[in-house]
């Protein structure tokens, strides 16, 4: 394991009961989201489902599932976004069965330390409650390629499940899926059982070398994984997902040779290059000229003068924030944004000035 990256399961824990962000990554190359239909961005108005079911998965993971009638179809990899009883948006990457138009499943870890939407999810929400669902929507495609090779960290598992499930016959597959205690890490049964039944049907190519399809790494018991192991020998072509902590994500990227593709998704906003350093925003309605201090945000800046400005997330997922930029240079750091609403809009609980001064449509 390279010292450059250095993660534990645990880190996870932190992280993961939030949101989700997304990213393709072709090695040495990093395109812009593919946009998508987009029903489920925040401020549009979504379906209002029930939950029928609240269970639990794992240590510190609940299981929802939300019932209603013609839902909106799904491929893997889509997520849909969760207006809590507080008002918070929260978004869960959906890890039932695509073709079920009648229920969406999603899986919530509980984050202690966090901002209080994944409490809400474990304590508040129950069999019974209704929430407003939006979406979904698909940042984290399943692409055609002739084999793939899948890495899950903890609840990174949800989004990868249904894709496992998703793999036509014969399909050349291999993943590996860690957490901090084996007890942690829900759907780990399925995730075996669906191992397990492929080879003893046949239909899936052998494992190299008499290696199983699925590697089970639980860090109390086996310390940390061999990337380096698992990721050698990439048949050509090779689609890589990887969903979890910032540190196995990038541990993962530093092992693949040029020209892999790289499929990502986050649970946390990735830094940026871009300065943190004081400037000015104008609000060009209200007549308002305010400084955003270094180490602080825009948003926060703007609700002392604009209390009632919407905000959710805090950390570019979720869209609530939005605002019009009319005069200035943007330094985006949400991965929310489409290349054409970057143009003249930013997400202000992340995104920061590259230009002395910005102008918002406030």
């Amino acid at each position: 394991m390279s010292n450059k990256h250095v993660f534990t399961w645990r880190t996870l824990a932190i992280v993961a009961g939030a949101a989700l962000v997304v990213r393709r990554v072709v090695r040495g190359r990093i395109p812009a989201p593919v946009p998508s239909p987009d029903s489920g961005r925040s401020g549009a108005r979504g379906l209002k489902l029930l939950v029928t079911a609240h269970e639990r998965l794992a240590d510190g993971v609940a299981g929802i599932r939300l019932e209603g009638h013609g839902l909106p179809r799904w491929e893997p990899g889509a997520h849909v976004d969760l207006v809590l009883p507080s008002g918070l948006v929260r978004q869960y990457s959906l890890c039932g069965d695509p073709e079920d138009t009648s229920s969406y499943t999603v899986a919530a870890r509980l984050v202690e330390d966090g901002r209080g939407g994944s409490r809400e999810v474990h304590e508040q929400v129950q069999e019974g409650t209704e929430l407003e669902v939006r979406g979904p929507r698909n940042r984290f495609p399943l692409v055609e390629a002739p084999s793939y090779v899948f890495v899950a960290g903890g609840i990174g598992i949800t989004p990868i499940l249904p894709m496992l499930r998703a793999l036509p016959e014969g399909t050349e597959w291999r993943l590996l899926y860690g957490g901090r205690t084996r007890a942690s890490m829900p759907f780990l049964e399925d995730v075996e059982k669906l191992d397990a039944g492929r080879e003893r049907s046949g239909t899936g190519v052998p494992p190299a070398e008499g290696r199983g399809r699925v590697t089970v790494v639980a860090e109390d018991e086996d310390g940390l994984p061999d990337l380096d192991a698992f990721l050698a020998d990439l048949p050509e072509g090779a689609a890589v997902y990887c969903c979890g902590p910032e540190g196995l994500m990038a541990a993962v990227g530093e092992r693949l040779p040029e020209g892999t593709a790289l499929h990502l998704e986050r649970f946390a906003p990735r830094t940026t290059a871009g300065g943190d350093g004081e400037f000015e925003v104008e609000l060009h309605r209200s007549g308002r000229t305010l400084t955003v201090p270094a180490g602080s945000s825009v948003l926060a800046a703007v609700r002392t003068e604009l209390p009632n400005t919407p905000y959710s997330c805090e950390q570019g997922w979720c869209g609530t924030c939005q605002q019009r930029v009319l005069e200035g240079e943007i330094d985006h750091r949400d991965e929310l944004l489409t290349d054409s609403e970057r143009g003249d809009s930013m997400l202000i609980c992340v995104s920061r000035a590259r230009s002395a001064r910005l102008v918002l449509d406030l």
